[in-house]
């Protein structure tokens, strides 16, 4: 419930503080008056779309509060925590405005965003205004406002997760019927390329390896040639050979030379010690460098041969086992791929029955919906002298879609017999707005029981019709908090609260000033809603009937 609104520095308010109360409260005035300025205000303080130029002229900043009373267990709570700010039973929502148009909102003091704003606005407080009937009378949006009175949304999100569902199981099959109609396109050259690519069989590292690898076998096949050939210097056909010559020559002479050569055999024979040892260490290490002289032409030979795939491909080799993988697996969806499809079938086929089963339960919950609305608002036509009048919900067969597989319109028939049209084909002027008035009190009735506020609904009709209009309004005060801007007598002297709005001048500029009305002055206000500017001692007396009444 809305327990006040101030407002400070908007449009031509100055300062204003209304502090309402449980039921009807009526809010009337002369055209002109302001009492437009009063929604705005609170508009803009519950973060609504509302005009750029708030701020009162020669004012620095435009500020609006409003403080609702929240019961326990109120969904407005689960909002506040999601946002991380602390509950209260009462909440204050305030939002300013600078004169150059720099917006602040705050919600228990804490600084938040436009959009929590609308968000609690949403649980707090409903408008039905004049720019309003266009949805009511759009059946576009009729299906929406049936569920919100049918009250299933676990109906409804259970359709919308079936339709989901539905829609994904649908979208792999087609998918697979796509991927295996390409695939089948393809299969001379898939054969060919995945036997190609079984035959080499790459591995991810191997092509970085075999580089590596092809560099140390080029570089020691160079080594080898200079080893090879210090091998073949040292040997018997290099040094060795005519060393063992000088020596069998001295040991020959050593016989008749009494000691001579001994020298000469001591230090040869030292020599060739020495180059048999050099001779080894350079077979050990010729040895080393050998292994099998192709391995080389092996090693490049499937380098150039992975790069060689690669490059006919066009990846990076390291890439080529998982291509090979994505190219069997296209494969195997021609072979395998029928299964497939009558697997991912029978999913799509299981999906479809579930969502039309519980889009069915929908359906039915919207039809008994459709029902308890029909007969609310032959309840609410027969005080608003519509009651030859029929209304009917009609939920008929529509598109299966993510809400259901249902088309909702709102129609009705003013005259017994007539067929059933639009609203707004089949009802005059005043009809209309009595039919539009009953369809949102039915529409209205929610658990969370909102500020309810209606601007001029009962525009178009007059005397008993505008007196039974007034009865509607109270009665639905009974029920929750139900504010009114209204220019009909009959109406404001069915509140329980009446506040007046009226415009003056002070200082040379036009002020609007809000104010709260005794008994006596209720009198005078209604009086003047009958009589106009003069107000005659008859107005008095019908005003104080209407009161009584």
């Amino acid at each position: 419930m809305l327990n006040t609104l101030a407002i400070r520095d908007m449009l031509l308010i100055a300062e204003a503080e209304l502090s309402f109360a449980p039921g009807l409260n009526v809010l009337t005035g002369e055209t002109g008056a302001g009492k437009s300025i009063l929604l705005d205000s609170l508009g803009f303080v519950l973060g609504w779309r509302t005009r750029a130029d708030l701020v009162r002229p020669g004012a620095a900043q435009g500020e609006v509060t409003a403080a609702f009373a929240l019961p326990p267990g109120h969904p407005a709570f689960a909002l506040l925590d999601e946002a991380g700010i602390a509950g209260a039973e009462e909440l204050i929502l305030r939002r300013t405005i600078s004169a150059e148009g720099r917006r602040q909102a705050y919600v228990n003091d804490r600084r938040v965003a436009a959009e929590t704003l609308r968000g609690l606005s949403d649980l707090l407080v409903e408008l039905h205004g004049q720019g309003d009937d266009r949805g009511l009378l759009d059946p576009r949006g009729h299906r929406g406002l049936l569920d919100s009175y049918a009250r299933h949304a676990d109906l409804l999100a259970g359709v919308r997760a079936a339709w989901a569902a539905l829609s994904e199981a649908r979208g792999a099959l087609e998918a697979e019927r796509r991927a295996l109609e390409e695939a089948a396109r393809d299969t001379e050259y898939l054969e060919h390329a995945v036997a190609e690519l079984d035959a080499l069989a790459p591995t991810a590292e191997e092509e970085p390896e075999l580089d590596a690898r092809r560099r140390r076998l080029r570089a020691a096949a160079r080594i080898r040639e200079d080893v090879a050939k210090a091998a073949q210097a040292l040997g018997p056909e290099g040094a060795e050979g005519p060393l063992l010559q000088a020596l069998r020559w001295l040991e020959g002479a050593a016989e008749q030379a009494e000691g001579a050569v001994d020298p000469a055999l001591d230090a040869l024979a030292r020599v060739l010690e020495e180059l048999s040892g050099a001779a080894g260490a350079v077979e050990t290490l010729l040895d080393g460098l050998g292994g099998d002289p192709g391995e080389l032409e092996a090693v490049e030979e499937r380098l150039f041969a992975i790069r060689a795939l690669a490059r006919k491909h066009n990846l990076a080799p390291d890439l080529l086992p998982e291509f090979a993988e994505d190219l069997r697996a296209r494969l195997g969806r021609i072979t395998g791929g029928a299964d497939e499809i009558v697997r991912l079938t029978a999913a799509a086929e299981a999906a479809e029955a579930d969502y039309t089963a519980t889009a069915a339960r929908l359906s039915e919950s919207r039809r008994a919906a459709a029902r308890r609305l029909d007969a609310a608002m032959a309840e609410q036509l027969e005080p608003l002298r519509l009651g030859r009048a029929v209304f009917a919900t009609e939920v008929e067969p529509g598109e299966p879609g993510p809400d259901g597989a249902d088309r909702v319109r709102f129609a009705a028939a003013t005259n017994p017999g007539a067929p059933a049209g639009p609203l707004d084909k089949v009802a005059s002027g005043g009809e209309l707005s009595r039919f539009l008035l009953a369809l949102k009190v039915c529409l209205s009735a929610r658990g969370e029981d909102p500020t309810l506020i209606f601007d001029e609904i009962d525009r178009g009709v007059g005397g008993a019709t505008a007196d039974a209009v007034g009865r509607r309004l109270r009665a639905l005060g009974a029920e929750a908090q139900v504010l009114v801007v209204t220019h009909s007598p009959q109406v404001a002297a069915r509140g329980g609260h009446h506040w007046r709005v009226g415009k003056m001048i002070e200082g040379g500029a036009a002020v609007t000033r809000v104010e709260p009305l005794d008994p006596a002055e209720r009198v005078e206000e209604i009086a003047r809603m009958l009589a106009g500017d003069t107000i005659t001692d008859a107005a008095r007396a019908a005003a104080r009937a209407l009161l009584e009444s």
